[in-house]
């Protein structure tokens, strides 16, 4: 399992090429690089995986939540 941090680095470095060629081709390279950031921060974080829980640990966070309901 990868970290979160390298998930970020690498949604950054990807958003900031394609922010590259973007700006490039549309001839405003500083703007399509923060729009690439941006983009790539959001690909970054919502492409992490969740890790399989085993049963005893679901049942402890079910217990957790139920105690925070209450």
């Amino acid at each position: 399992m990868t970290s979160k941090p390298r998930h970020a680095g690498l949604g950054i470095a990807v958003g900031a090429a394609l922010g590259v060629v973007a700006g490039l081709l549309a001839g405003n390279v500083g703007v399509w690089i923060a729009i690439g950031v941006a983009i790539g921060i959001v690909i970054g974080a919502s492409s992490r995986r969740k890790a399989a829980e085993c049963p005893e640990c679901a049942q402890i966070h079910r217990a957790h939540e139920l105690k925070r309901q209450i």
